[in-house]
């Protein structure tokens, strides 16, 4: 069949969603790190008890006298910075949920950073620092694209500090980090591991949203560490904990964090307005693959391929297609029809990954011109 570019002009709107990606399903669980629990009657946890893990193939710390002296210091420096999170819901007089979390400190105006599915729905908001001191918090925003969210106390615990944001975009696969939360509840627990991956794409879990270029880590993260810091070995915060992929429910040493600087975009956002706006095409789909290729008889081996166009939205405006049929491909049926788009004001799309980046990259209401294979 017949192939022609052509380029269309359309605004990116303005709604409280993303791009979404088409996900094949696998026998694999990606579950939040949130506790769901109910509360003991006095509504306390006992005194913070400091543990440590090694990741699966993490830091040298056996025999390594200089590594465990690094982990102690670097966990001395920011364990301050780190909260535990207990989330309570009530209506009507009686308890309806309760859960715990994990946050890390932003700022010296009380503002904490957490993920949102930790604090979705809660009415109460209880912060554990450090020392064991508490507070309550009020929640001031959140944004369930990003499954990113901000609480606030009125003061910090003596000691208590902000953690300072890395450039998530310079992390490299095999750098050594940390996880600092509160893992089933026991605060103060550290684990260390490595990087064992870059630009993993993730779902926010609430909404159509995908979060891109999240940081995979094989630090032993498990239920209670969402929303608590991945942190290199300078200090800084390159990541929020927030999910895991195991088949088992468990931590299998696979864990995923929104990238700090998606953080650094979002929360400033969160603390003046209470909401971010994110920009959308109004398009899911997935990556060109060799399939996608041999089914829809492509002349590119790369771009983002649409299999669905929302109805009203910008690309939909725009003239955008999804797919309009299957073929089977080596025994498996592979949608046909849809459009491909190779770039975004000239700037080459490789994949559906590479797309999210990009619109995100704009600001709602911005004019884009796309340059698009017809389905």
């Amino acid at each position: 069949m017949s192939k022609k570019y052509w380029a269309v002009t359309g605004a990116l709107g303005c709604v409280t969603l993303l791009l979404a990606v088409a996900v094949i399903a696998t026998p694999l669980f990606v579950v939040p790190l949130e506790i769901r629990m109910a509360l003991n009657s006095a509504g306390k946890q006992s005194a913070p008890a400091a543990t440590a893990q090694s990741g699966s193939t993490g830091l040298p710390l056996a025999g390594a006298s200089a590594g465990q002296n690094s982990l102690v210091a670097l966990y001395q420096q920011t364990n301050p910075g780190v909260v535990s999170i207990e989330v309570a819901t009530v209506r009507g007089g009686t308890l309806r949920g309760a859960g715990a979390g994990s946050g890390f400190i932003y700022d010296d105006q009380g503002h904490i950073v957490t993920n949102n599915h930790v604090v979705d729905g809660a009415t109460q908001v209880a912060v554990i620092f450090y020392n064991g001191q508490q507070a309550e918090a009020s929640i001031v925003g959140t944004d369930p694209n990003s499954d990113l969210a901000v609480i606030k106390v009125d003061r910090l615990a003596n000691g208590a500090h902000p953690l300072p944001l890395g450039d998530s975009d310079r992390v490299a696969v095999g750098e050594s980090v940390i996880a600092i939360g509160n893992p089933f509840a026991l605060g103060n627990s550290m684990t260390a591991g490595i990087v064992s991956a870059v630009g993993r794409t993730i779902d926010s879990g609430a909404t159509p949203f995908s979060i891109p270029r999240a940081i995979q880590t094989d630090a032993a993260i498990n239920h209670g560490n969402s929303g608590g810091p991945l942190l290199n070995l300078s200090g800084q915060v390159i990541g929020v904990n927030a999910q895991i992929a195991s088949e088992t429910d468990a931590n299998a040493g696979v864990g995923f964090a929104i990238p700090s600087n998606m953080v650094g975009r979002v929360v400033p956002a969160l603390i003046e307005k209470g909401a971010y706006a994110w920009p959308w095409l109004g398009v899911s789909g997935g990556s060109v693959n060799l399939s996608i290729v041999k089914a829809n008889n492509l002349s590119v081996q790369e771009g983002a391929y649409i299999d669905s166009v929302t109805a009203n939205g910008p690309a939909a405006k725009a003239g955008l297609r999804g797919s309009s049929g299957t073929r089977s491909v080596d025994g498996v049926d592979v949608p046909t029809g849809g459009d491909v788009i190779v770039a975004i004001d000239n700037t080459p799309i490789t994949d559906f990954v590479n797309l999210l980046v990009e619109v995100a990259s704009h600001k709602p209401g911005d004019q884009v011109r796309l340059t698009v294979l017809r389905g």
